[in-house]
């Protein structure tokens, strides 16, 4: 369940985990590596869905299709 403050929701590592399918191992490293911004809650991590967002459009690629 996110967590909503200033308006926009706070997602823990296991929803982000999911939302990008990958393990939550992969999200603890990206947040320790500083390639994914996060908010320490306690001993827990809640993520911004617009840093989520910002980070995957950031590496997206673009794929030609020869045909």
């Amino acid at each position: 369940m996110a967590v909503r403050e200033f308006g926009e929701p706070l997602l823990t590592v296991s929803e982000v985990a999911v939302l990008m399918r990958v393990s939550n191992m992969t999200v603890y490293r990206l947040i320790k590596s500083g390639q994914l911004a996060a908010i320490r809650v306690g001993k827990n991590y809640r993520l911004r869905r617009s840093d989520i967002e910002r980070y995957l459009t950031d590496r997206a690629i673009n794929v030609e299709v020869s045909g």
